[in-house]
């Protein structure tokens, strides 16, 4: 690979240790991994935002943002500084501690799951050798937040937005661990960054054949219902709970629920490109060594980032273009044919492992 991140970070990590003792290496290195954490989720956010209003805005034949700066992208300025400046509400009847704690909840495990995505060779927070449990564990984190802040808020319309969210997250979990453990038995590795060398000659989404394909499909609906993305967003339908379970926060702890929601939907279609779209590693066909050196000359950050905001885009299509689903509609969707169809996939994937029916 011509690029490659561990190179930089094992320089800067001699530079540091050749000052200063381990133990204050340790905790420099940890807060610039949290200040760039931090500055990442701030840029993203506001690129997702605005990505939203203008995807939107294409698919019901409008503008969208173009008052404020250049093609209205100094709106999202505008949005953040009234967020951070307005006041912070704390209605009356509240559980004080749990409707405070619950936005924290919910952003830190976004934060949790971000650092452990492979965005290039040697360029992640940190590589389990269990990265695929260690995201389906914290990413499981994010519903208490919401069932907290829903209960804690003391609304009717928070609560059942609460509930509603509860069920749908629990639920579809099922099937995203499913396509998770269909994947990682097809690359032999829970590991990340192995998932995405094991891709280094074909992704899986070719590799895999049908399998590989059913699972890719599972997760782009599942994560999209686990992020409580349209038109699996019955936890906060305005047209019947208002703002659902955020309905009473307002201020910086609204800005946490959500920037929360377009990270998580971030978070899923990453997780999406490394597991079957290779991750950062570049597209390879073959024998055709002149294409494959080519490709290999754009950096695998691009990569990475091509692929998941590809994939992104097709979540707000998504959101755009179907109606929203009635609560049992959703949990039938489920219930009743994606875990089913995942149990199945999963077994045909097994079948063709041992015998070695793939690429």
């Amino acid at each position: 690979m011509i690029y490659d991140f561990s190179k930089l970070t094992s320089s800067l990590d001699q530079l540091l240790l050749s000052v200063l003792p381990p133990f204050w290496v340790l905790l420099v290195e940890a807060l610039l991994v949290l200040i760039a954490g931090l500055a990442a989720f701030a840029v993203l956010g506001m690129i997702l935002v605005y990505m939203e209003r203008k995807v939107c805005a294409f698919f019901q034949v409008r503008l969208g943002p173009n008052r404020v700066g250049k093609w209205g992208t100094l709106q999202l300025i505008a949005d953040m500084l009234k967020l951070l400046t307005k006041e912070l509400v704390t209605p009356r009847g509240v559980d004080v501690l749990l409707y405070n704690v619950a936005p924290f909840i919910i952003i830190m495990a976004a934060f949790l799951s971000f650092g452990a995505l492979p965005f290039a060779r040697g360029l992640h927070a940190i590589d389990f050798n269990i990265g695929v449990f260690y995201l389906m564990a914290v990413s499981s984190l994010a519903v208490l937040g919401i069932l907290l802040g829903g209960w804690a808020s003391n609304n009717k319309y928070t609560v059942i937005g609460a509930m509603r969210s509860g069920a749908q997250v629990v639920s579809y979990e099922l099937s995203v661990g499913l396509t998770y453990i269909t994947m990682v038995a097809f690359a032999g590795t829970m590991q990340l960054s192995g998932i995405v060398e094991a891709q280094a000659d074909g992704w899986f989404l070719f590799k895999g054949h049908l399998p590989a394909l059913i699972a890719f499909v599972v997760f782009l609906i599942a994560s999209t219902a686990e992020a409580n993305r349209g038109p699996f967003d019955l936890a906060e339908a305005e047209s019947e709970l208002i703002a659902g379970y955020h309905t009473e926060y307002s201020g910086l702890r609204f800005a946490f629920f959500y920037l929360a929601e377009y990270l998580n939907m971030f978070i899923g279609a990453a997780i999406a490109a490394t597991l079957f779209l290779g991750g950062w590693m570049p597209l390879h066909i073959g024998s055709w060594e002149a294409f494959n050196a080519v490709m290999d000359f754009i950096p695998p950050i691009v990569w990475f980032f091509g692929k998941t905001f590809l994939l992104v885009w097709v979540t707000m299509w998504f959101k755009w273009t179907f109606p929203r689903l009635r609560i049992d509609q959703l949990l039938t969707l489920e219930w009743k044919y994606l875990m089913p169809v995942s149990f199945f996939n999963l077994l045909l994937m097994t079948v063709i492992i041992l015998l070695g029916w793939h690429f």
